[in-house]
């Protein structure tokens, strides 16, 4: 199974990134890959269950589940529910832990998902280096003064 993986240091406190990035139904507040984003049935964004549906800048849509959240880990995770991608069993994860050596944070994004063997390199760089760090970046930098 291919596995994804970006991560950066933001400064700032875990609380306040975590803050930031806890509603699952407003990703396209601080990833700039995302035209759009919104939790279906006007539900709120912090229950296990809900799917929020993700528009593109190319116009491509992506429905998700988010099926854990915790804040005591400051940490989200979710699965494909649909999506352009030529991907199946798709599984997420975004946390947010203190760095110890000053007021800063560890954000990490991780993804796991089956595809053709000779696309795993693809996808791993699609996800790891195009979606993740990509939003990790404008995490990052949404926190420079």
């Amino acid at each position: 199974m291919p596995k994804a993986f970006a991560s950066t240091v933001v400064d700032a406190d875990a609380e306040t990134v975590w803050r930031r990035i806890r509603d699952f139904g407003a990703l396209a507040d601080w990833h700039p890959g995302i035209a759009d984003s919104a939790v279906d049935d006007g539900r709120p964004g912090d229950e296990a269950g809900v799917v929020r549906t993700l528009h593109l800048a190319d116009g491509a849509e992506i429905r998700e589940r988010l099926v854990s959240i915790s804040d005591d880990e400051r940490s989200y995770a979710y699965v494909f529910v649909s999506a352009p991608f030529p991907v199946q069993n798709y599984h997420s994860t975004i946390r947010v832990t203190p760095v110890t050596d000053g007021n800063r944070a560890f954000v990490a994004w991780h993804g796991s998902f089956d595809c053709d063997t000779e696309e795993a390199a693809t996808w791993i760089e699609t996800f790891g280096d195009g979606v993740y760090m990509g939003g990790l970046r404008a995490l990052r930098d949404s926190f420079r003064t």
